[in-house]
């Protein structure tokens, strides 16, 4: 723990007690606690309660949604070959919204109290405790939220028949995203490219945490620079 004027009580509900970090806030939330269990965020059982989401939750629930979506656009006339093109560009625009939400978003730097108390909950408790598994994957409460604009987003920049398509393969790309995510956490690949996935988004939590945006790959790290370099890179620096 950081010593501070306000000290951060873990035995208490975390939430409305980060705002107090003023400044310091940045540099308390970027000290991981590596634990499984995870911190109690709120006095209300309710609230509690929607902040914890399983990880099997988010294919049960999304991936119906994702069928009936790409169902849409075949009802409407497209063939099996270009619903799955489109349903494959949804997956890439995914790719580019999660390495931007990643890094401007929630590598947001804050100090008010109400800026830290909103980043805590949106990425600085992952920061934090990182291997908290039930906070590890977006709730579907907030996702359903956010669904909407995505969806006017897409409808204003497609056409009728191809907006299903295409939002359903971005949310398929979510689904993917946040079970990936999951699993680079608490798995244990023994594949090559999962093996450096993990390592590489570990890296990101354990190491560098301005670098390595990307979590179902490094692409979008490549593209805008912010791929970080090797412990080897760096020793020879």
């Amino acid at each position: 723990m950081v010593a501070h004027k306000f000290t951060v009580d873990l035995n208490k509900p975390l939430v409305f007690q980060v705002g107090h970090l003023g400044e310091s806030y940045q540099e308390w939330v970027h000290q991981p606690i590596v634990s499984k269990e995870g911190p109690r965020f709120f006095d209300s059982d309710f609230w509690e309660f929607l902040t914890r989401t399983a990880w099997w939750a988010i294919p049960t629930i999304w991936l119906p949604v994702v069928c009936w979506c790409i169902s849409m656009s075949v009802r409407m006339g497209h063939t099996l070959p270009q619903t799955a093109l489109m349903v494959a560009f949804g997956i890439f625009l995914w790719t580019f919204v999660e390495y931007v939400l990643h890094r401007f978003l929630f590598h947001i730097e804050t100090k008010s109290y109400w800026g830290n108390t909103i980043h805590y909950l949106l990425h600085g408790c992952h920061h934090k405790h990182p291997m908290d598994g039930l906070r590890l994957v977006f709730p579907p409460a907030a996702a359903a939220i956010l669904c909407i604009p995505f969806w006017n987003l897409i409808k204003f920049c497609a056409t009728p028949s191809t907006t299903p398509a295409l939002f359903g393969g971005g949310l398929l790309g979510y689904v993917m995203y946040d079970v990936t995510h999951y699993y680079l956490h608490h798995g244990q690949p023994t594949n090559q490219v999962p093996k450096s996935l993990k390592k590489y988004h570990l890296n990101h939590h354990f190491r560098i945490q301005n670098k390595g945006f990307g979590i179902t790959s490094a692409f979008w790290d490549r593209v805008f620079g912010t791929l970080p370099q090797t412990k080897a890179a760096d020793k020879a620096r």
